[in-house]
């Protein structure tokens, strides 16, 4: 064995001691239990505060939607905020008819609008008055903000939501001894949930896209940049949907999906905290064992197909020039993922990495950066880069430098400095995440709801430490290949009109 492996052997070894006892210590400290309906309940019985993280991941995110529904994970996950029979209503029986008739007035509204031109504008505001008329009904027997009350009163925090393409996740933290109450909150509203106010938020909804994407030029590109690389895969849809199916969705489309997706058998809870493991076994047979599994969809089917070319979108927008680059590549457990994920770390993280130091202290751009797996992980994804110029410097230039740091990872081999580097930022980073109930529990509902197994997270780590210099070689030259990667660029509309005026001078 030549002295030069030899010592790259001992770094490896020595880097890795630090996180050794860390990641033994999560083997050993995480309990897991499955219930007879499917349900997943992983633990950590963590004594370091009287508080406890109880977290939910179901597998339903916006990959899941069907063509008529595109939207309906993401407003699903606002509406469980709403309430049930018996929480956000003074009288749900009573209120129970408007909700119908709000639905059936609703429906026609819609029905009405997509028609377009011919629609019938006298149908239309006379449709728009009655859903008004019946909202004001509602609002007789609706309790606003009951489960946000009820948390904050019991001294919860990070009462909160967040909907991915490949999972929905509802957190929350609070005393130890609540967490019966969370039991009682989260199974009712599993089972007793009640979609209020649904046209309500479908407007909130609308005004959240306007706002994160419409009139926001970060995603604006973003969303034009995915449509562009998954040109068969609903990895190209935006989880907030496109505003034309926001604007169809209704209370039906909310509860299909709801049955259908948010079932025992496709879910997990995690519990970290100060906790007895076989009393919280106990208490979740207790709340959450009735519920009835599901039989699940089949998984999406449809393959990405190999990309044949550069593809390259240009957006206009009133802001500075951005930079999105993408390339396609093969999700977990395949081994080049590691090696992407360890070719991310290289490129971009922190003021030591490639791009920092040869892109943004060299004036060339603003910031530059990578990560592996966009948009989501269940399914084959992207390795992403994206890119802001500083003056007087173009997003060409930022591109140019991107691509020559892509290209030294080809034929240079990454030296033991680095690889030492970003070995020991993984070992941070691991026990990082781990230092918290929240932490803790967000992690472990990750990687069993997306990677089918909370032990993919030492699996991860471990690979790490197998990546060798040749694997980061080999594994550039396969993905970052021009035939293999989108391009999307933000353009000040300013300039474009100023050359639209150059040209016309010219003619």
């Amino acid at each position: 064995m030549e002295m030069k492996q030899i010592r790259y052997l001992l770094i490896l070894f020595f880097v890795a001691l630090h996180g050794m006892a860390s990641a033994q210590d999560l083997s050993d400290r995480v309990i897991e239990h499955t219930y007879p309906n499917g349900l997943k309940l992983l633990m950590i019985e963590r004594h370091t505060s009287p508080t406890v993280a109880p977290y939910i991941l179901f597998r339903a995110g916006s990959v899941d939607e069907s063509n008529d529904s595109r939207g309906i994970a993401h407003m699903l996950e606002h509406m469980l905020f709403k309430g049930t029979k018996t929480i956000g209503t003074r009288d749900y029986e009573k209120e129970k008819p408007v909700l119908a008739e709000i639905d059936r007035i609703g429906d026609a509204l819609d029905m009405e609008r997509a028609k377009g031109s011919r629609a019938d504008a006298v149908k239309i505001a006379e449709l728009e008055a009655a859903l008004k008329t019946q909202q004001e009904l509602a609002k007789e027997w609706i309790v606003t903000g009951e489960y946000t009350e009820i948390y904050t009163q019991h001294g919860s925090t990070g009462f909160n939501a967040g909907t991915s393409v490949d999972w929905t996740l509802y957190t929350v933290e609070l005393p130890s001894n609540k967490l019966e109450l969370w039991a009682m909150l989260e199974s009712d509203r599993l089972k007793n949930a009640v979609l209020r106010e649904f046209y309500v938020e479908r407007e909130a909804v609308k005004e959240e896209r306007r706002m994160a994407v419409d009139t926001r030029p970060g995603g604006k590109l973003y969303e034009q940049f995915m449509a562009a690389a998954f040109t068969a895969h609903p990895y190209g849809i935006p989880i907030i949907g496109w505003e034309s199916e926001i604007a169809m969705l209704n209370r039906r489309k909310a509860e299909e999906f709801f049955r259908t997706y948010y079932a025992p058998n496709n879910s997990v809870v995690v519990i970290v905290g100060s906790i007895d493991p076989d009393e919280t076994i106990a208490l979740i047979e207790k709340y959450f064992g009735d519920m009835q599994p599901q039989a699940l969809p089949p998984e999406v089917t449809i393959d990405e197909p190999p990309q044949e070319g550069e593809r390259r979108v240009d957006v206009e927008f009133d802001a500075e020039p951005q930079l999105m680059i993408g390339y396609h590549k093969p999700t977990l457990p395949h081994f080049d993922n590691y090696v992407l994920d360890m070719i991310a770390s290289i490129v971009s993280d922190g003021r030591t990495s490639r791009f920092y130091k040869n892109i943004v202290e060299e004036g060339i751009g603003v910031s530059a950066n990578a990560a592996n797996g966009y948009p989501g992980v269940r399914y084959d994804n992207l390795f992403f880069i994206s890119g802001t110029p500083r003056s007087p410097h173009t997003t060409l230039d930022v591109e140019e430098a991107i691509y020559t740091e892509l290209e030294k990872l080809k034929t240079e081999p990454v030296t033991e400095k680095e690889f030492k580097r970003i070995l020991k930022q993984v070992d941070a980073d691991f026990i990082r995440g781990l230092s918290s109930n929240a932490g803790m529990a967000r992690q472990l509902s990750y990687y069993e709801g997306f990677a089918g197994n909370w032990r993919y997270l030492l699996d991860w780590r471990e690979n790490m430490y197998k990546i060798t210099p040749e694997d980061i070689m080999k594994v550039a030259n396969t993905y970052f290949t021009k035939s293999n990667r989108t391009v999307a660029t933000l353009i000040k509309k300013e300039a474009v009109a100023s050359a639209g005026d150059d040209a016309e001078g010219k003619e």
